[in-house]
């Protein structure tokens, strides 16, 4: 989880200095997660990419514009994104979740287009969430939710599905 380090420093920045050091510290701390991603592995992948540019465009217009709802919109607009993109995939017979995971995971196609639409759902989920915790409550309380619990909310995601992952994946060969 490699993610949550930048999340941690945008969290404790936050909590010392305000959401705009702390959504600097998040832009910088990104930048040297990719750096160090693409030192080791010598390349990047794509959603840690794609995450990396969304924070620096929503960061910058942040701090550009002095007006947090930038960065409290980030989640949502990429969520949002997120769910549409495997939409897209799945209306054009396309399994972006396959292309992108299916080197770590072998399912069987029912399988990934399950999981897609579970996707789907949670990532919908966590946009329609982020919505109704930055419009109710204060900063402190997004950016709190933001660093800990969106990350907590996809691990359960994550443990709940498990058994659908263990259910359709292909018989082993023996």
């Amino acid at each position: 989880m490699i993610d949550l380090g930048p999340l941690v420093i945008f969290f404790a920045v936050n909590y010392f200095y305000g959401i705009m050091i702390g959504t600097a510290a998040l832009m910088a701390a990104t930048l040297v997660v990719i750096i160090i991603t693409f030192w080791i592995e010598r390349s990047i992948p794509p959603m840690p990419a794609i995450t990396c540019l969304l924070i620096m465009i929503f960061g910058g217009l942040t701090l550009y514009f002095d007006n947090e709802i930038f960065i409290k919109i980030k989640p949502t607009i990429v969520n949002t994104l997120f769910a549409v993109a495997l939409i897209l995939g799945l209306t054009f017979r396309q399994n972006f979740l396959k292309m992108l995971l299916g080197r770590m995971l072998q399912l069987t196609d029912h399988g990934w287009v399950l999981i897609t639409k579970l996707w789907i759902g949670m990532f919908l989920f966590l946009a329609i969430v982020n919505e109704i915790v930055w419009r109710l409550f204060g900063t402190d309380t997004w950016v709190t939710f933001k660093a800990f619990g969106i990350p907590a909310l996809v691990l359960v995601f994550g443990i709940v599905i498990t058994p659908l992952l263990r259910r359709h994946s292909p018989p082993s060969e023996n």
